[in-house]
């Protein structure tokens, strides 16, 4: 079952999806991409296919190992997702030509269904209250938000109040009936870290998400000792090289790594055990398109440690198309009570609607990043 072709598709409204194709008309699906460097990983994709046309579909770890090592260069936001995409379709492939879901091969399902939770209150959040009620309303049990817009290095009390009020407002219009995870999203520093950790434990969040840089690694582990919030990091970490000094540091209590940069389902799987061992949970990033959450999935119903999936359904950053569009069959991803059932087709579990990416890939339009600054004209983090 040799590699024949692979094609890349750049949809809106930021993904990149793969094919693979195999000389027994076998075909697997991936989506290798940095949110806002669409262009430069699909070429990174396409640089690595001269390494693996050819080559059996079925030897995934050589493949990756190929890949990754038989680089001088390694790891890495692009080659981390351009092997991340190629990994999963490798593993769609997989499955089909053995009539057998993804997670079957690593042991088997250690759960029937599988929590996830759901974005609220955009880039510069607002309406979070009102925005929680309808998700509750819809069936969501937990949803997660910015924290912050973007913030000095010290900044005025004030947008520590800000903060307050609109965590605050969940909490007063839903008590503890919807778990709340917060976003620092890398623009908070230390010193407004620890503020801003120690008045919002009155909340009892779920979770502070990137609660300073990941570079700054050092500083996980004292805020740790300053609170009570579980600390979670990893959506730009790869690789498990990329992992082993947070997950042994003792700074987070979870880890996010995102299956579409952070080497596939392959090395996920080996990071999700790494975690495990040092008693760290696993809620896996996916803001991204149908691929990809498939992909979490299947790794989610064989993994004990990994306890919630962050989904993009109605995420802010989703305008021209949305989570479901590319899917032939859209109830894969139906939610119930808060939760998704464990999928039961062969690979990924989904079946992409393949017209529908080609005819969206003709109007492909790049997505960037804001850059953000402050009132002094310093650029913020975003």
């Amino acid at each position: 079952m040799k590699i024949r072709k692979i094609e890349t598709f750049k949809v809106q409204p930021r993904w990149c999806f793969l094919k693979i194709t195999t000389e027994s008309g076998i075909t697997g699906w991936g989506e290798p991409v940095i949110e806002g460097k669409a262009d430069t990983v699909e070429t990174a994709v396409h640089e690595m296919a001269d390494y693996i046309i050819g080559k059996s579909a079925e030897n995934i770890e050589d493949i990756f190992q190929t890949l990754y090592r038989g680089a001088f260069y390694r790891g890495g936001p692009i080659l981390s997702s351009a092997m991340s995409g190629i990994d999963q379709a490798l593993w769609d492939i997989k499955g089909k030509a053995h009539q057998m879901p993804v997670y079957d091969f690593f042991g088997g399902p250690v759960k029937d269904k599988m929590r996830v939770y759901c974005w609220i209150g955009g880039d510069r959040p607002a309406d979070t209250a009102w925005a929680a009620m309808e998700k509750y309303e819809q069936g969501y049990s937990a949803v997660k938000m910015n924290a912050t817009p973007e913030m000095a290095w010290i900044d005025n009390y004030k947008v520590v109040e800000d903060v307050l009020e609109r965590v605050g407002s969940i909490r007063d219009k839903l008590g503890y009936k919807m778990d709340i995870a917060l976003d620092f999203h890398g623009r908070v520093h230390k010193g407004m870290a620890k503020v801003l950790m120690k008045e919002l434990e009155q909340f009892h969040p779920m979770f502070v998400e990137e609660p300073v840089l990941c570079e700054n690694e050092e500083a996980f582990r004292e805020l740790k000792s300053c609170t009570s919030i579980p600390i979670a990091a990893g959506e730009r970490n790869f690789t498990r090289w990329g992992f082993k000094s947070m997950i042994t540091g003792g700074g987070v209590d979870i880890i996010q790594p995102d299956l579409s940069h952070a080497g596939g389902i392959s090395e996920v799987r080996r990071i999700a055990a790494m975690a495990e061992a040092y008693d760290i949970a696993v809620a896996p990033h996916c803001p991204l398109g149908p691929v990809a959450l498939a992909s979490c999935l299947q790794l989610d119903f064989c993994t004990q440690n990994a306890f919630i999936q962050e989904q993009s359904l109605g995420i802010h950053y989703n305008e021209g198309s949305d989570l479901l569009d590319y899917l032939v069959d859209k109830s894969v991803f139906e939610y119930q009570d808060g939760y998704v059932l464990r999928p039961k087709l062969p690979g990924l579990g989904i079946e992409v609607n393949e017209e529908k990416v080609r005819k969206m890939a003709e109007n492909w339009k790049a997505w960037r990043n804001p850059v953000w600054r402050t009132q002094d004209g310093n650029v913020a983090e975003w």
